[in-house]
């Protein structure tokens, strides 16, 4: 069964995210993101994870929805349709707890105040083009992956 999930905006878009799944934003031309995306999706077994580019349609309206300031927050943003919308580490902290052993015990880290895991969150972010490199567009999705991809 499919839930529609509006946003408020001046014109209001639908999201068809199916029941119980989460949306990933990410940053569409990150090396290191698209790398943790593909590890996402192979490690996800529960299919509960859906994708989207923060570039991507989708990814502009829910930053706009938010009132999300892309400078402080631009590379992973999990959205899920009954409790809102998380940022950073705790973002991917919430991924990783649901990945399955021994990557959910990453969860243990929400102990830790926000802001110290997003000191060293932001570090890797802001150095992430210099590390691990860029690319020019979005990474595409292969066939069997499109249907978890949003646009």
């Amino acid at each position: 069964m499919t839930i529609i999930v509006y946003l408020l905006l001046r014109n209001c878009i639908m999201i068809d995210l199916p029941k119980h799944k989460k949306l990933i934003l990410f940053d569409g031309v990150c090396n290191l993101c698209n790398s943790a995306i593909n590890y996402v999706i192979k490690h996800d077994k529960k299919h509960i994870f859906m994708f989207a580019p923060l570039e991507s349609h989708i990814g502009k309206q829910i930053i706009k929805t938010y009132n999300i300031n892309t400078v402080k927050t631009d590379s992973i943003i999990l959205y899920n349709p009954e409790k809102g919308i998380d940022f950073k580490s705790t973002a991917a902290l919430k991924v990783g707890s649901q990945l399955g052993f021994p990557t959910n015990l990453m969860v243990i880290f929400l102990i830790v105040p926000a802001f110290i895991r997003n000191w060293v969150y932001d570090f890797i972010a802001k150095n992430r083009y210099k590390w691990y490199g860029k690319k020019e567009t979005c990474m595409i999705p292969t066939p069997e992956l499109k249907g978890r991809f949003l646009g």
